[in-house]
Formats: C-alpha cells, structure tokens, sequence
C-alpha cells in the first residue's frame, strides 16, 4: 500500500535535480522558429533576396535595398503581428491548460497523518516526475507512460492506435500517454517523463495529423505556383532576349528582379496576419484557436453538429423525481443514493443523486462504470443491507432484460421524455453476483426486476435560443446528436428554438440502416438519440461525403471519435482532456455563443482576403503582361525595381494589411478565386491597355524629341552623370542615349499612372458611394478611400523632394501639365472599367453569357443575424 500514498515534495524537488520531471511538451501551435522561418525563408522570398545580393555585388546598391528592401518589411510585420498575437494567445493557454490529478503527500504538516496519506491536487503536467502516483477518471488523458497501481479503467488508445475499442487495464498493466480514460477509476505510477513518454514522442506526428489546409490556404497555394510558373516562363524569354541582344548583366539581373517581383510574396503574409489577428479578437469573447487556420474555416461551415448537455443546456443535471414500482418513493431513493455514492465512477448523473439524496457508500464485489456503448452501468453487492445486482440506465437498453414489463413504465418513459426530462431505468437481479462472463467480458444480466424509474432535468441555457437563432440565420444547419432519448432532446431543442416539427432518429434505428438510407437519415434529420460514439462518427462521415462542411461540438470522451472525423473540431474547456486535446478550438466559458464571433471572424478573414487577392493578382497579371507587351513592341522595359518596390508599397503593400484589419464579415458563397476573377480580369486588362499606350505615347514623344535634336558629346556625358549612372545605362552614342532617355521618361510615365490606377482600385475594393460600385458591391465604409488618398498625397509630397524622386527611379520631376495629362488617363481608364463592370461585359463575352439582371425579390429577405452577413440562401442583389 505504500506505493500509492505518493511522493513528498522533497521526493519530487530530488527526482526534477536529477533530470526526471516531465518539462513542457513543445506547443502545438507555431512557435517562434516556425514564425521565422515561414515568414522569411519562403522561395520566392529567398529568390528576391539573392537578386538583390546580385544587384549589390554589381555595385547597384539602391536597386538591391529596393528590391529586397520590401520584402524584408513584409516579412518584418508579418513576424510582428504573428508574436504579439502568439503572446497573447499563450497567455489564455496558460490559464486554460488542463491540470493533471496527482496523490501528493505534504511531510511539512502538523498531523502525522497527513504526513502519511496521499491528497489528491491538480498540477500543471509539467510539474510531475517519474514515480509520481496519478488519478484517471472517466475523461481524463492518461499524461505519462505508467504502470496501473490500483482499481479498474476501461482506456482507449484509438488516438495512439487507431483502433476505437476499448482496453480493459487492471494492477500491473501498463497505460500510454495519450491515450484517455472512458470508464472506471485507477491509480498508476509514472515511469516514462518528458521526451521519453509515449505521446511526445509521437508529438510531432500528431500535430501534422491536424494539419488540415482549408481551401483559402489551398487556393492562395494554387495562386503562387500559377503566377511563379508564369514568371519563370517570362523569366526564361527575357533571359533568351538579353543574350542575343547581349545586354549588360546589371540590366538582367533588373529586370530579373523585376520579374520575380509578380509572384506575390506578401500574400502569404496577409492571411497568416489575418489569421493572427482573427485568433486574438475571439479569444477575448470566449474561444481559444488550437489550430491557426481554424477561424478561417469556420467561415465555410454549412453544418454544425453538437451534443446537447453543454451546448443546448448547461453542464449540470438536476435529480427532478422518481416513479417507483412496486415500492414507496422513499425506499426507491434511498437505494438509488447509496447505488449512486458507492460507486467508483462519478458522472452527471450520479452527481445529481448524490447532491440532491444523501447515500451511504457501501462495498461492492464488482463493478461496470457506465459507458456510452452500453449505456447502463452497475453495481453487485453481497451484504446484509444489499444482495444482488442493480443495473441502472437507458430504458431501451434495460427493458428487454427485465423479466417482465409493467404496462405503464413504457408510457411513463415517453411521458416524461416529452416534457424534456431524462428518464433513467433502475432494476434489480437478486440471484446475480458478478456482471462479467467467464472471459470477463460485460454481461447485462437477464430477468431484472423493474425498481422504478428516476428523472432528470437539464437547465438550458440562458443564450441557446439567441444563437440558434443566429446560426438559422446564418444558412448554417444545426443537429443535436446525443445518448438522450430523443424525445427528450427534442422538447429541449423546441425549448431552445428548434422548429416543432423536424426529423429524429434514434441510435436503434440507425443501426438497422444501409448505408444509403444511412447517409439519407444523416442529412435529412435535425435530433439523433441515442447514439453511440461510432454511430456520431459515423454520422459526421455521411455529412461530409455529401459535400457538406462540417463542424462537431463536444465535451466528453463519447465526442472524440466524431471530433476527428470532422473539418472542425470543436471542445468545451470543462469537458474531458481527451477532447480538449484533438480540438481546433476550444470554449473558454463553455457556451457555444463564443462561435457566434468566431463565425463572424472566419467570415471577416475571408472577405478580406477576397479583396487582398483581388488587388495582388491584378497588379501581377498587370506587370506581367506589360513587360511581355512592351517587350514585343520593341520599347525597353516598362519597369525597374524601384518602380515596383513604390507600386508594391504604395498600391498593395499597406493597403491589404489595411484591408486585413478593416475586413467586414459577409456571407461566404463558392470559392474564392471564382469569386474575384470578375474583378481582376478587366481590372488588369483594361490597366494594360491604357498602361500600354501612356508607355508608348510617352516613349515615341521624348525619342522623337530626342533624335530631331542635335546631341553632343557634352549631354551625353551630363545624362551619364545625372541618370545614366544610377541605371547602369549604355548612352555610348547618340542613338542608345535617346532610346535610354526614352526609356527612363515612359517608366516614369507608366509608373504614375500605375500608381493612381493602384490607388483608384483599393478605392474600388471596398466602393464608400453606389456610383463607385461595380467590381464589388457598395459598403459605405470610407476608410479605404481615405487611406489611397493619403498614399496619393504622401506619394505627391515624396515626388517634390529631389532625392526620393531619385531613390524611387521617378525621372520625371514635378510638373502641372504631366499630372494632369495621368490623371486624365486614369480617369478615363476608371470610366471604361465602371463601364465594364457594371454593364458585366466580362461575363458576357469572356464567359460567353447573356446575363440579364435579376428581378427585384417579391419579398424582403430576412435580416441576417448581427456579425453573421447575409443568410446563405439568399442570393445577393446588389451587383445587379
């Protein structure tokens, strides 16, 4: 008996100096080498970085800090905003960590007993060592590998092996970590700590289990190797151009990093910012992200399944009443207290009877915990007050052991299920006193007798009619999967909003389904009662193999299996270890109203994004066109790398971490780049063509200038010192000084007029008056267009200051006319593409429909519920 008093605190401070604690197992969120690492060494990141290493061996120093420059305050913020979010997110962790239940002896006490007697305490895991003495109870994650010391558990492994049955463990088995208590209560002694244990070992592998990319992160992914293929096939023809034109290295190697420059490095950036970002506001309402692409996924869940106690109702049961047969009601309670207070294994249930009738605990000789599987549990005594086995549990389960039924137990049972009250059978088998077969396997005995039935009551929760009334709303589909009877979790969800007439099903009856009518049950019912943990895993497999993304709440153990199998994992912070642990997101205050924000931000992050991306992807299809357009034409190229690190800056750069922090929710309908291809397409053609020719307009002007004049050898010289030299340029003779001179004023040119172009579209992205709107609904909101009008002014004061004109490669100085003459072009190029837009040529032509718009609805769609956008079945009007 001694090995189950537990250590001393002297006992452990030795063990931890001798390198035997269990010190913290790495996080399973990004830690700050992955920050680094994912926000600095990306490819294309690594490719600018070694342009501009080229550039500055080539002696190009302003061109190497531009080209690199941007790209290394991308990932600067980036890696800002990502610690300051991880700080904060860490914090709450800290607090919300589960605790590990330990038997400690206190040697420093008074009382002699208490100096012998172990005590149970909860500590953090990091602070146990080997040889220490822990508790598993129902729920409860088994934290070290360790030997069984004491009692009897029931343990599943299926998060280590895979397998969902349950391992029976008694004294001298031993039990890894990671696995989790289902029913029982044991005692066992840790022998492997830290690195060695069973589940870090494992660690890494299990994170890169839920490692599940959501389709924002695969879309963003098929973005960048579309526009890095794009570039290398640019990259590959400019490359061929400069050796049979054999031009200067410096010049390839600008226009090399010109070309890198398409692939949108600050992309990536923007959405691990907007994920950051998304984590920390919810966490403050009440959810802790566990996984960071959690929130954004959220945003795409049509489906949301969960389980009744804890979400519908609070995590307390009240005992209400009994219905006894055959005896009073007094004799009937008090045998169901002391059944209740000698067992070994503590539920809800249990609690109640206990709370509310006082028993006595008294010997037992053998024992079944309650499990979700069977759905009873049981005790056998053999005393003068007790003798035989008393079962107690669903009454579906135990009715057809009973040696007879009473006719009016089964109308009792519905009854009170009706009224949305738990209904427990408790019966009797004097003449049994084991529950087990020869094998040891559970066996329910047969010819119970019937002692009556013992009720229940939930207490819903204060906010469940609120939110389920925001998620129907929202289009989003709410089912109550739960081991009640389902006419009992059907009045409960009535209570909570519920309709009154929907579809239930009960475990029996799914049990008996094929597949087909399975999954048909699955989609079309809203209350499943009954069901065992295989048959909610089950369930949410049907959902999801009908296109459906789904998302499961849980708290007990029964909830891990259907918590792996679906796209979001989601756990209450009461609920077991097991739980918490394969969760992407935990509720802090265990109500489900925290997802209500939470689905906000996932719809925040991804109409952000919609136009992040469509700003980034029109400015790279834009540049890549225009360098292989005016490399046909014949005219140099359109771009150096100060250019586009001031078009990067100004038009995508601050504007999309702008847009990530303004972002609004709005319903999320399709995929994303379906979504913003109407945008981007005559965005980006209609700046080529416009682009194009205030390129050739001002190229053909200054060349012919400059060849109807007689140059000397002195402007040649005084260019080479002004502007060429900077450049890297060839103005050896006339001819090369007046097509570099050309050259130099229609980037200029080009590069004024893609900045405003820029600016006009971020204005576009989020339209602050109807007459703007087009390319994207009307919003209102004038902080986008405030911020590209301060860019604009703060690019026009830069513009007058000689030595940023000159960093930023702007040839052209400040004049009246030549600011005009762009902004006119701009204006024209704003007004062709309204035009387009609102007269949806794109999807006329390039998509080949004859679109009609819409007829106005015959009725007002409902409000969408606050935060939550547009309802998913309503289509969106606005753009006709």
């Amino acid at each position: 008996m001694d090995a189950i008093k537990g250590l001393t605190e002297q006992e452990v401070a030795e063990r931890r100096e001798r390198g035997l604690g269990n010190p913290a197992p790495p996080s399973t969120g990004r830690t700050v080498g992955d920050i680094l690492r994912q926000n600095i060494f990306t490819s294309i990141n690594i490719i600018i970085f070694s342009i501009a290493l080229a550039l500055a061996a080539l002696g190009n120093i302003g061109d190497a800090v531009t080209s690199g420059g941007l790209v290394f305050i991308n990932a600067v913020v980036g890696i800002i905003q990502e610690l300051r979010a991880k700080r904060q997110l860490d914090r709450i962790a800290l607090l919300s960590r589960p605790k590990a239940l330990v038997l400690r002896r206190d040697s420093a006490a008074d009382d002699p007993r208490a100096r012998e007697v172990g005590v149970e305490r909860a500590v953090d895991p990091s602070e146990l060592v080997k040889d220490d003495i822990l508790i598993l109870y129902p729920g409860e994650q088994v934290v070290l590998d360790g030997v069984i010391v004491e009692g009897l558990a029931e343990v599943d492994e299926s998060l280590l092996t895979g397998e969902s049955d349950l391992v029976p463990k008694q004294t001298g088995d031993r039990v890894l970590s990671g696995s989790f208590c289902v029913t029982g209560r044991a005692l066992y002694r840790a022998e492997r700590v830290g690195v060695q244990s069973y589940a870090n070992r494992l660690a890494g592998k299990a994170r890169a289990f839920r490692a599940v990319r959501t389709p924002l992160q695969r879309e963003i992914d098929f973005v960048l190797r579309l526009l890095m293929m794009i570039a290398l096939v640019i990259g590959f023809l400019m490359f061929v151009s400069s050796v049979v034109n054999r031009l200067p290295t410096i010049r390839s190697v600008q226009a090399a990093a010109v070309i890198a420059g398409i692939v949108p490095n600050g992309l990536v950036m923007a959405i691990l910012v907007a994920y950051s970002l998304g984590a920390v506001r919810i966490a403050r309402r009440g959810a802790l992200v566990q996984q960071t692409n959690a929130i954004e996924s959220l945003s795409h869940v049509d489906v949301l399944c969960t389980d009744k106690t804890g979400t519908l109702t609070a995590n307390r049961i009240n005992y209400h009443s009994c219905v006894p047969a055959g005896l009073s009601e007094a004799a009937l309670e008090s045998i169901a207290a002391d059944f209740a207070a000698s067992a070994t294994t503590i539920n809800r249930t249990s609690e109640a009877l206990i709370h509310a009738l006082n028993g006595q605990k008294r010997p037992f000789v053998d024992e079944v915990p309650f499990s979700s599987a069977r759905k009873w549990s049981g005790l056998v005594f053999d005393d003068e007050h007790y003798r035989g086995a008393y079962v107690m549990g669903a009454p579906e389960v135990l009715i057809g052991a009973l040696a007879a039924c009473p006719d009016e137990l089964e109308g009792h049972v519905r009854s009170l299920a009706r009224r949305g009250l738990r209904v427990l059978l408790f019966a009797h088998q004097p003449d049994v006193l084991t529950l087990h077969d020869p094998r040891g396997d559970v066996a329910l005995p047969g010819g119970l007798v019937a002692l009556g039935l013992l009720v229940f009551s939930d207490e819903l929760r204060p906010e469940a009619r609120t939110t389920v009334e925001r998620f129907r709303q929202a289009g989003i589909r709410l089912k109550v999967i739960s081991g009640d009877d389902p006419d009992t979790v059907a009045a409960l969800a009535r209570q909570a909003g519920f309709p009154d007439q929907v579809k239930g099903y009960s475990g029996f009856e799914l049990e008996q389904m094929p597949p087909a009518m399975f999954a048909q049950a699955a989609e079309e019912g809203v209350i499943f009662g009954r069901i065992t943990p295989e048959q909610k895993e089950r369930l949410v497999d049907a959902l999801q193999s009908r296109g459906h993304y789904v998302a499961m709440i849980g708290d007990g153990v029964n909830d891990v299996l259907a918590l792996k199998k679906a796209r979001l994992g989601i756990a209450m912070q009461s609920g077991s270890s097991a739980t918490r642990g394969v969760a992407d997101i935990v509720l802090l205050d265990d109500s489900f109203a925290a997802l209500v924000p939470a689905f906000t931000e996932g719809q925040r992050i991804v109409n952000g994004m919609k136009d992040i991306f469509s700003l980034f992807l029109t400015r790279c299809f834009y540049v890549a066109m225009i360098i292989v357009a005016t490399g046909f034409v014949g005219m140099g190229f359109p771009f150096g790398p100060r250019n586009i690190t001031l078009l990067t800056l100004l038009t995508v750069g601050i504007p999309t971490i702008a847009l990530a922090y303004w972002a609004r929710p709005a319903a999320v309908k399709g995929r994303l780049m379906r979504s913003v291809w109407p945008f981007v397409v005559p965005a980006s053609l209609s700046v080529l063509a416009f682009g194009l020719i205030v390129y050739v307009i001002a190229f053909g002007m200054v060349d012919g200038r400059m060849l109807n004049n007689l140059i000397t050898p002195q402007d040649i010289a005084a260019f080479q010192e002004a502007v060429a030299d900077a450049y890297r340029m060839d103005v050896s003779t006339p001819e090369r000084l007046s097509f570099q001179v050309a050259n130099v004023a229609a980037q200029s040119v080009v590069t004024l007029f893609s900045l405003m172009s820029g600016l006009l579209l971020v204005v576009f992205v989020q339209p602050p008056f109807r007459f703007l709107a087009g390319g994207r609904p009307y919003s209102g909101d004038k902080k986008m267009s405030l911020l590209a009008l301060g860019l604009f002014l703060t690019f026009l004061a830069g513009w007058n200051i000689p030595f940023l004109r000159r960093f930023f490669a702007v040839a052209i100085p400040p004049d009246p006319l030549v600011l005009a003459t762009i902004l006119i072009f701009t204006l024209a190029w704003a007004t062709v593409l309204l035009l387009i837009w609102k007269r949806r040529w794109y999807e006329r032509f390039l998509l080949g429909r004859n679109l009609v718009a819409p007829a106005a609805p015959s009725v007002v769609p409902p409000k969408a519920a606050p935060g939550l956008g547009r309802p998913r079945h309503q289509p969106d009007h606005r753009r006709s």
